[in-house]
């Protein structure tokens, strides 16, 4: 169910919306151009959810000629914004413990996966959306992991996903998301930071022996000098130190927009 129409933002309309899923209703935000329809594509945040920074991403891409939504992850338990994520911190325990149920509802088995499908059948019915062409979704973190989920769940209407500093994209368990590989049928895009890179240096080459073995084109790469979270400018300070970096962060947003030019069209 769509909601009231919001103001155009420089050729762009963002709309709040409520989207029926089997676990309730979800919040979202709509934005695509005044005119026209365009391609889908599916905007995961991050731990901190549907909030300014991810509306101000899903404008940007919108005005590249992209019909985007972007869900609250959250939906299951709170409405968005729960918080302002500059003020929050994943050192402080408090900080942490309001997180942790919300990630753990996110990431829960099943929830990406019935959550993408009732967010395209969405999408699928506005004016605003071309369903003859592929559809990109793509996500920061937490939402990287989601995203693979997304590609995999709708392997004939994604064409393109990308996830930057996700979270979470290799693990040892049978669910893995690096094991959905032969169900995917999208070009990908990764981009790691350098601090998960030292952390996890097996990750990178898991991804592409999977991604190579599915058949699957990819391109991994790791962003130097760049910290978990970088491309996101509400990002909180990390031990003093910021996060966000703006040189990487428009790399990687030129990474996004020429994969979605390339196997969106």
């Amino acid at each position: 169910m769509a909601g009231n129409g919001g103001p155009d933002h420089g050729g762009v309309i963002e709309t709040d919306v409520e989207i029926m899923t089997p676990d309730g209703t979800c919040d979202a935000a709509f934005t695509h151009p005044r005119s026209g329809s365009h391609p889908a594509v599916l905007l995961w945040a991050d731990a901190f959810g549907l909030r300014p920074s991810m509306r101000a991403m899903a404008k940007r891409l919108a005005a590249g000629g992209y019909a985007v939504l972007v869900p609250n992850p959250f939906y299951r338990l709170t409405r968005a914004p729960f918080t302002d994520a500059s003020k929050m911190s994943f050192q402080n325990p408090a900080d942490m413990a309001k997180l942790r149920p919300l990630l753990e509802t996110a990431k829960a088995p099943g929830h990406a996966e019935t959550d993408a499908v009732a967010f395209f059948e969405f999408m699928d019915a506005q004016k605003a959306v071309d369903t003859e062409r592929k559809a990109g979704v793509h996500g920061y973190c937490m939402g990287g992991l989601l995203s693979l989920k997304t590609a995999a769940t709708l392997p004939g209407r994604i064409g393109a996903a990308a996830s930057f500093h996700g979270g979470g994209l290799v693990t040892d368990g049978p669910d893995s998301p690096h094991l959905l590989a032969p169900r995917i049928k999208a070009r990908l895009y990764i981009g790691i930071a350098e601090n998960d890179d030292v952390r996890q240096p097996e990750v990178k080459d898991k991804l592409r022996h999977a991604f190579t073995a599915a058949n699957v084109p990819a391109e991994i790469e790791v962003y130097p000098h760049a910290m978990h979270g970088w491309c996101v400018p509400d990002m909180p300070l990390h031990d003093g130190t910021a996060v966000y970096n703006r040189a990487a962060a428009e790399r990687a947003w030129s990474k996004l927009t020429a994969l979605y030019t390339a196997a969106l069209a």
